[in-house]
Parts: structure tokens; C-alpha cells; sequence
């Protein structure tokens, strides 16, 4: 920490405190709270019973969490391979069009994304590409709104690497796919799996898009968290949110582990 006096570290933990636990570490309690709740007794649930969870995790509800983890791993390598492909080209560009190209990227998520999954419906709904109606039209929309964040995170690093070692390989006869294989995307490979962590976070808990494009034998767990919650199933809502929160969390625990292995090669 900056802060090098005792009184001054204490402020600073109690300033974090003060802000982290109502606007973050509250709402996600009170819905854990929730997901064991019976009823709600005055602004807090109260009663205990883990019936929730037994609806949260079987039937539907466990094909919905399989359908939002296939869409968020399947979407996550797409943004990656486009992401870190253009992120490579682009540092040989001139600045420039550098800029265009990120400009371009970044674009899905300057828009609310329910425009993005209306133009993916306008664009893909007549031949010769007609996935409407398909999961792969879901996939489609997750992978345009996370690739930005991979190309910015894969560009970022490529601007940090130290180009001694590729010109070390190629002084010494390496031919330019080597250097990529063998140097260039190995040393990338921390910002890589931190990139794939951050499109799977994103894409498991998109909704706006996929309410627009998903069919009914593809239902991704943030639609039937909505549903449950229209109808007014707070508590099963909420035991499904925990749900999701936990296999995202488990997801990113291993991707974590990954960049720390990646980090000290």
C-alpha cells in the first residue's frame, strides 16, 4: 500500500469497508440470504430451507447452466483467436489505423448490447447465413460483445513485450511462425488466459442479447433467472443466481491458476 502510517492504513481500510460492503458485498449477501429464504420478513428474508437449490440444480435449470457454460467457453475461444489474431496484426499497422482497427472493436460495446443482438438478427436471419433460431446465433452475439476486451487485452500486452527476444530467435534463424509459436504467444500467454477469464465472466452473465436471439431448446441461465424472477420466484431467482455466480467464480479460480503457472515459466 501507499500508505505508510498505522492511522493512515486503517482510514484506508475503513474507507474500503465503508464503500465495498454496500455497494458490492450487501446485494450479493442478501441474495445468498435469499436463495435459503422462506419469506421475506420486513426489508430481509427470513426462514431457512434448501428446496431452492434442489429446483436450482436438476431439470431446466441444470441444461440452462450447462447451455450458458458451453455458449461462455465456446464464445470466449472465438474472442480470443479473433481478438489476439487482430491484436498481431494490428502492431504492424501504422498507428493510425491501429487506432481505426480499435475503434472497430470496441464499437459492439460502445452500443447497449441489445443493438448488437438486434443487428446479429437482422443480419442472420435470411440465407446464405441463416442462424436464427440456432444456439449458434447466442454464441455469435456473446463472442462479438467479449471480443473487445480480448483484442484490448491481448494489444496492451503485445505493447509491453520486450522485442530482444524475437529478434534473439530470428538472429538465430528462426522463421516468423516460429517466433510466433515459440516466443511471441508463449509470453503472451499470461494476458491470454487473463483475457479468457474475463470473456467468460462477461458472457455467463449476459442477458440483453441473448433475450433477443435465443431459441427455446438453447436457454442460457441469466434468461431463466429473469423468468423465474418476473413471475415473482425471488427465491428460486435467487438460488439460481448463487448458482451462477459459483460455477463462474469455480471457472475463473482455474483459469487463475493457469495464468499464475503461465506467469512464473
Amino acid at each position: 500500500m501507499l500508505v505508510h502510517s498505522r492511522g493512515g492504513k486503517w482510514a484506508t481500510w475503513g474507507i474500503f469497508f465503508l464503500l465495498f460492503l454496500p455497494l458490492f458485498a450487501l446485494p450479493l449477501l442478501v441474495i445468498l440470504a435469499a436463495s435459503f429464504a422462506t419469506n421475506w420478513s420486513s426489508v430481509l428474508p427470513s426462514g431457512f430451507t434448501t428446496g431452492h437449490y434442489s429446483a436450482a440444480t436438476r431439470g431446466e435449470s441444470l441444461q440452462a447452466l450447462t447451455t450458458s457454460l458451453v455458449t461462455a467457453v465456446t464464445a470466449s475461444l472465438l474472442a480470443l483467436v479473433v481478438g489476439t489474431w487482430a491484436a498481431l496484426a494490428a502492431h504492424a499497422l501504422p498507428r493510425r489505423a491501429r487506432r481505426v482497427l480499435d475503434a472497430l472493436f470496441v464499437l459492439p460495446v460502445a452500443v447497449p448490447s441489445v443493438v448488437v443482438g438486434l443487428a446479429i438478427l437482422v443480419a442472420f436471419s435470411k440465407p446464405p447465413l441463416l442462424l436464427n433460431g440456432t444456439r449458434w446465433i447466442v454464441i455469435l452475439a456473446h463472442a462479438v460483445l467479449v471480443t473487445a476486451f480480448a483484442h484490448q487485452s491481448v494489444s496492451a500486452a503485445i505493447v509491453r513485450l520486450d522485442p530482444a527476444y524475437e529478434q534473439a530467435a530470428a538472429s538465430l534463424g528462426a522463421r516468423p511462425a516460429y517466433v510466433l509459436w515459440r516466443v511471441r504467444l508463449p509470453l503472451l500467454l499470461p494476458s491470454l488466459t487473463a483475457a479468457a477469464g474475463l470473456c467468460f465472466a462477461l458472457s455467463m452473465g449476459e442477458l440483453s442479447a441473448t433475450m433477443m436471439l435465443y431459441p427455446p431448446d438453447w436457454t442460457p441461465l441469466p434468461v431463466q433467472i429473469y423468468a423465474a424472477t418476473d413471475r415473482g420466484a425471488l427465491f428460486t431467482g435467487s438460488a439460481l443466481a448463487v448458482v451462477l455466480m459459483t460455477a463462474t467464480l469455480l471457472v475463473l479460480f482455474a483459469v487463475s491458476r493457469i495464468r499464475t503457472k503461465a506467469t512464473y515459466r
